[in-house]
């Protein structure tokens, strides 16, 4: 792929200031090359995990500090309703990479040793950007698989991360939930001992570590029986590991570790564009945030841990202003998914949440149908482009791979991101229309938003239904349809499907013609390449 576009100038003033500033050196000993005006913008994604629609200051929580998050929203654009493209995490990571919906690849909550759920022959936005001359890193989350088949930990795991558009990784291979519980830069697990190599077993118990199952006096927190495997760190795991205790990671060092390997890779790609995905582990279970961060709120583990993800974001703010990169970088910051409580372990998240409402004002939370489930905060930071405001654009995080690929000035073949419309002016705060359909997927079902009004479709899980209520969280997913008008109800109360079969016949339609299509055509409505 080749830019098409000419380069405008670019002018950004980035004006936050951070305490415990990463960097030995003063501002003053970073040469600043005089040409960076004038390249493409660097692109830096921050990707919270669970993150609720009310779990910022800035979209009303109190008793919850997030200055640096906060600050990114008074000097930027704050959306009020834009939307992951699933209620769960792999889901909506496909779509922010891929451009396209979960369901057309088939992409669910997967497990620790997954084969990799984006192959080499799908582009990605690391792969457009790549094209155009950008630098590119993921550290972090990832939970998009890796390899092929059964994998081999002591080995080369690929394909992954750096077959598919980037340079460089660092990364948890699934989630802290699930085994392995190691690091994994580039191929190879950071720390192996040859002598004890690892092993990884999903259906029944290896090795001889203590599991949640036969040893629960030895946990931190209590643990249901799905997260109640190979304890590591003092809690029990998804799943199983045998060896490998050198790679053993501990959760209290996530704050410091991811934060320098991303530190590190803009400090080595400072003198041309790059592109950062930072996915956070926090606000995800299990909740161990290092000891800095304990007690800093009264909600316990939860709300200790949003304050440490606000503190990783203030820390790479900081180092874009140390080395001269802040006047010309985009900066997004979102989540992918609602809020959960207790989501495997009891930490105490629930019993001292207070008057704190993870999800604002909307119905549901992580896994469901209605509007927490996919609606998050999300941020969007550019001072010299980007008017600072409040915007409610609908907006989908689907639309990211084609809106960055225009900033980029790439052009895309009508085969790739078949799902993804060029919504950029409404990024960044220029346009306030956005979509005019929104589509969502939950763990029961689908949605689809047309401006205010919302079509559930009736659902095609009643089994992941049950999962869902187990997590003490509506599954927003009826065995018929559901309509609601969300400019008077946004909490979803009033069920106006039996009074306009009109509006829900037509809004299925529009819904199963996204769900039958499989190449790109002119039913993307709203966008343009």
């Amino acid at each position: 792929m080749s830019a098409t576009n000419p380069w405008y100038a670019l002018t950004v003033l980035l004006c936050l200031t951070l305490p415990d500033p990463v960097a030995a050196e003063p501002a003053s000993a970073i040469d600043v090359p005089a040409t960076r005006a004038t390249r493409p913008p660097n692109i830096v994604i921050f990707y919270a995990d669970d993150l609720g629609y009310g779990d910022l200051g800035s979209y009303g929580a109190r008793g919850l500090p997030t200055p640096n998050v906060d600050r990114l929203a008074r000097e930027g654009v704050r959306f009020t309703d834009a939307h992951a493209t699933a209620a769960t995490c792999t889901p909506s990571r496909y779509s922010l990479l891929t451009g396209e919906y979960p369901f057309r690849s088939d992409a669910r909550i997967l497990p620790g040793d997954a084969p990799a759920l984006i192959q080499p022959d799908k582009v990605t936005i690391a792969d457009v950007l790549k094209d155009q001359g950008y630098a590119t890193a993921v550290v972090g989350k990832w939970h998009l698989g890796l390899g092929e088949g059964s994998i081999d930990w002591n080995g080369l795991v690929k394909p992954g991360p750096l077959e598919i558009g980037f340079d460089y990784s660092f990364l948890i291979p699934a989630t802290v939930d699930r085994v392995p519980t190691v690091y994994l830069e580039d191929h190879r697990v950071v720390g192996l001992d040859p002598a004890d190599p690892l092993s990884v077993e999903y259906r029944q118990p290896i090795g001889d570590r203590p599991t949640g199952q036969s040893n629960p006096e030895l946990l931190r927190y209590k643990a249901n029986p799905q997260h109640s495997g190979s304890i590591v760190n003092g809690v029990s795991r998804i799943g199983y590991m045998k060896g490998g205790r050198a790679a053993e990671w501990k959760e209290e060092q996530f704050p410091e570790v991811f934060t320098g390997k991303a530190i590190d890779f803009m400090r080595a790609n400072r003198d041309k564009p790059f592109f950062l995905f930072f996915p956070f582990h926090d606000p995800h279970v299990p909740r161990l945030p290092a000891v800095r961060f304990q007690g800093t709120t009264s909600m316990g583990p939860r709300g200790d841990a949003i304050v440490q993800m606000d503190w990783m974001t203030g820390k790479i703010m900081d180092e874009l202003k140390r080395l001269g990169l802040a006047e010309n970088t985009l900066v997004i910051f979102s989540s992918d998914n609602g809020p959960v409580l207790d989501d495997g372990y009891a930490d105490g998240s629930v019993e001292r949440l207070g008057d704190h409402r993870p999800a604002g004002p909307l119905r549901g939370g992580k896994y469901s149908a209605f509007e927490a489930g996919a609606r998050v905060p999300l941020i969007a930071w550019w001072p010299g482009r980007i008017k600072p405001g409040v915007s409610d654009a609908l907006l989908s995080q689907v639309d990211l791979f084609a809106s960055l690929a225009a900033l980029a000035g790439a052009r895309l073949p009508d085969t790739v991101g078949i799902d993804s419309e060029n919504q950029l002016p409404a990024w960044l705060g220029e346009e306030s229309a956005g979509r005019r359909l929104l589509f969502k997927e939950s763990v029961a079902g689908f949605a689809l938003r047309e401006g205010s009004l919302k079509y559930i479709a009736p659902m095609r899980d009643p089994k992941s239904a049950g999962f869902v209520a187990d997590k003490g969280i509506e599954s927003g997913a009826l065995d018929q349809p559901q309509l609601f008008d969300l400019s008077m109800d946004i909490g979803e109360r009033n069920n106006l499907a039996g009074g306009r079969p009109g509006d829900v016949g037509r809004m299925d339609a529009m819904l199963q013609d996204i769900l039958e299509r499989r190449q790109a055509d002119d039913s993307r409505s709203g966008g343009s390449r």
